[in-house]
């Protein structure tokens, strides 16, 4: 993987380089998500294939937990 080199504004924009924006087809208003991993940034697109890899991800969590009793009470 070759590196690039982005810049961080001082408002704390990341810019990420054009050619990178093009690959990922990344336009203006693109949701991304932001993990950090130690003292690595982690950015990806939001797209379907991306929600689809957190299924059952907060399964045994307390967001999970409090889903399901959301779930079972809904009266629709």
């Amino acid at each position: 993987m070759k590196a690039r080199i982005g810049r961080v504004s001082t408002k704390g924009r990341i810019l990420i380089p054009v050619q990178l924006r093009e690959e990922l087809g990344l336009v203006p208003g693109t949701p991304v998500s932001i993990q950090r991993e130690g003292d690595v940034l982690i950015l990806r697109p939001v797209t379907a294939a991306f929600v689809h890899s957190l299924r059952g991800y907060f399964r045994n969590s307390a967001l999970g937990e409090f889903r399901e009793r959301d779930h079972r009470t809904d009266k629709r």
